[in-house]
């Protein structure tokens, strides 16, 4: 199933981001990053849930780590 992104060139960049610094260090929680690029990328209300609710849903999966 694909996942919906809004629009807006900063929730790009911020999971742009947020997957670099996961790559770096893969043991640190994503809402650490998460949370860390709603400040940097100036995010919305609705961008910042949008997140969140996408690296929740990346962790459940079988096989994914974290």
């Amino acid at each position: 199933m694909a996942t919906i992104m809004p629009e807006g060139d900063a929730i790009r960049k911020a999971v742009k981001w947020i997957s670099a610094e996961l790559e770096v260090s893969p043991g640190e929680s994503p809402m650490k990053f998460v949370n860390q690029a709603v400040v940097k990328f100036d995010l919305s209300p609705k961008e910042t849930e949008f997140l969140m609710e996408f690296y929740r849903k990346q962790r459940e999966q079988p096989g994914s780590e974290g």
